[in-house]
C-alpha cells in the first residue's frame, strides 16, 4: 500500500493535535489543583465551601461581592490583607463584622493564586443537595467531606496519558514510514500494534525487566513515604479569636514568656493566660490603631470592661475560645516543666523566635526552626517522633566535665554506671557529656503512656 506524503503530515497532525489537547488539558487541572492545595492549606481551618463555619461560606462568593457593590480587586485585597480592603471598601467593612474572629492575612498569595482557590471553591458541587437527591435520602445526615491533605495521583495518571500519546504517535508515524520506504517490500505490513508490540516486547525482556523491576520498586518506596508523611503539622496555623502579635508583646514590649505562661514551669501544660493576666496591661493599654483597639475591644467584651469614665468591671464576661495549636496524640506524654526547669530548654527550640513571630501562633517548620541561634539543628519534621529522638540524642544535661555542679547528682549517675557496665561508663566519658539518650531518653515508657 503506497501512502502519501500528505496522507503522513495529516496522521501526524492529528496525533499532534491531540497531545496538544492533553497538555493544555493538564494545565488546565494542574491549576485547578493548585488552587485545591492552596485552599486546603489556607483557607480549609475556618472556610468551607457550602456551609458557614469560623468564617462564611465561599461558594459563588465572588457574585456575591459584585452584587454587595464590592469595589473590582477588593476581594483579592482582602485576602492579602482584609483590615486594608475594610478601609477601603465599604462592603468589606461590612464583611469584617461577619464574625468576632478576625482573619488571617496572607500577603503572600499572589492574584493568580487567590483566583485559583476561588474557582477551586466555585467547582464544588453541594453535598447537601447530592444527599437530598439520591433515593432514601431523607433525613440523612451530611458529613464532612473536606480533606486536608490532597493527593497528586491525578499527575502521575495524566502524566501517563501524555507519553502513551505521543509514544502511539511516534509508533503511528514509524509504521508509516517503513510502509512508505518498503512499499515494493513483499514484507507482511498488516500486522496489528498489539502483534508488533509482543514481538518488540520479547526482544527486550531484559532491559524491560529492569524497568519494571525499577518502577515497582519506586512505587513501594513512594508509598512508604506517604505513609511517613501522615499526621506531619508542620506550618499548621489555626485561626484565633483575637489577634495576638508576640512581636510586640516579647519583641517590643519584652515580656517574658512565663509571665503569660505561667505555668510552663510547674505543669505538663504551659497554659493560656487569663483574661486577667491580659487586662493588667490592657487596663490602660487600648492600642494605637484602629485596628489594635478593635481587637482589644474583643479582650473588653470578654473581661466584662467598660471604658466609660474610669473604667469598670460589668460582671458580664464572655469566655474566649482559643484554637490549639500543637497538638499531640493522646498517646503521647509531653511536660514542659520536664524540660524548661530540668531540661532547660529554651522555648525557641520548639516554638521558634516569638520576638518575630507577627501572625498568630503556628507549628514552626524545623528548617526554619534550625536558622535560630542557639538551637540544636535538626532534620525530622516538627513535633513528629522522629524530632522529639533527634534532639533527645543531641540534647546535654551537663554543660561541661560531669563533676562541674559539685552536688551529688552525677556522682549517683557514676555509681550506678559503674556497678551495671563500665564499657558503657567510658563511652559515656569520651565527650565529657551526658544527653537525654545517655539517660534513658529513648526509653519507650519516658514519652507513650
Amino acid at each position: 500500500m503506497k501512502i502519501s506524503i500528505n496522507q503522513m503530515f495529516r496522521s501526524i497532525k492529528t496525533w499532534g493535535f491531540g497531545a496538544t489537547t492533553m497538555l493544555f488539558l493538564a494545565g488546565t487541572f494542574n491549576a485547578n489543583a493548585q488552587g485545591e492545595a492552596l485552599f486546603k492549606a489556607k483557607c480549609a481551618t475556618c472556610h468551607q465551601p457550602h456551609k458557614n463555619g469560623t468564617g462564611p461560606k465561599l461558594f459563588e462568593v465572588r457574585k456575591k461581592w459584585d452584587a454587595g457593590g464590592a469595589k473590582a480587586g477588593s476581594i483579592i485585597q482582602w485576602v492579602n490583607n482584609w483590615q486594608a480592603a475594610a478601609a477601603a471598601d465599604p462592603y468589606a467593612q461590612t464583611v469584617s463584622t461577619w464574625a468576632p474572629s478576625a482573619m488571617n492575612v496572607f500577603p503572600e498569595l499572589k492574584e493568580a493564586e487567590i483566583v485559583s482557590i476561588l474557582d477551586y471553591v466555585d467547582a464544588q458541587a453541594d453535598p447537601a443537595a447530592a444527599v437530598a437527591g439520591a433515593p432514601g435520602a431523607e433525613g440523612a445526615v451530611v458529613g464532612e467531606e473536606l480533606e486536608e491533605e490532597g493527593s497528586s495521583t491525578w499527575i502521575w495518571v495524566m502524566l501517563g496519558l501524555i507519553f502513551a500519546i505521543i509514544i502511539a504517535a511516534v509508533s503511528g508515524v514509524r509504521r508509516q514510514l517503513k510502509s512508505a520506504l518498503n512499499e515494493s517490500d513483499d514484507s507482511d505490513n498488516s500486522r496489528s500494534y498489539f502483534e508488533e508490540f509482543k514481538e518488540w516486547h520479547w526482544k527486550n525482556k531484559k532491559p524491560l525487566g529492569v524497568v519494571f523491576v525499577a518502577t515497582a520498586i519506586a512505587l513501594i518506596v513512594t508509598g512508604f513515604q506517604g505513609l511517613g508523611n501522615i499526621g506531619v503539622v508542620e506550618a499548621y496555623q489555626p485561626s484565633q479569636p483575637i489577634a495576638f502579635p508576640h512581636d510586640i508583646h516579647t519583641g517590643v514590649n519584652g515580656i517574658d514568656c512565663k509571665y503569660c505562661h505561667n505555668s510552663v514551669t510547674k505543669s505538663k501544660s504551659a497554659g493560656l493566660p487569663t483574661v486577667n493576666v491580659c487586662m493588667n496591661c490592657h487596663k490602660q493599654v487600648n492600642g494605637r490603631t484602629p485596628a489594635q483597639q478593635e481587637q482589644i475591644a474583643k479582650l473588653y467584651t470578654a473581661a466584662g470592661w467598660s471604658t466609660e469614665g474610669s473604667g469598670s468591671y460589668t460582671g458580664k464576661s464572655m469566655p474566649i475560645k482559643w484554637n490549639k495549636v500543637h497538638v499531640l496524640p493522646d498517646h503521647v506524654y509531653f511536660n514542659h516543666s520536664q524540660h524548661v526547669v530540668v531540661g532547660q530548654v529554651d522555648c525557641k527550640q520548639c516554638h521558634g523566635d516569638m520576638t518575630k513571630q507577627k501572625e498568630t501562633a503556628r507549628v514552626v517548620p524545623v528548617s526554619d526552626l534550625n536558622k535560630i541561634e542557639g538551637n540544636i539543628a535538626l532534620t525530622k519534621p516538627t513535633l513528629t517522633m522522629g524530632w522529639c529522638i533527634e534532639c533527645h540524642a543531641e540534647k546535654e544535661i551537663a554543660a561541661g566535665p560531669l563533676d562541674t555542679k559539685k552536688d551529688g547528682y552525677y556522682d549517683e549517675i557514676h555509681r550506678r554506671l559503674m556497678n551495671n557496665d563500665k564499657k558503657l561508663y567510658s563511652s559515656y566519658l569520651e565527650d565529657g557529656k551526658v544527653t537525654v539518650k545517655e539517660l534513658g531518653g529513648w526509653e519507650c515508657a519516658k514519652c507513650h503512656y
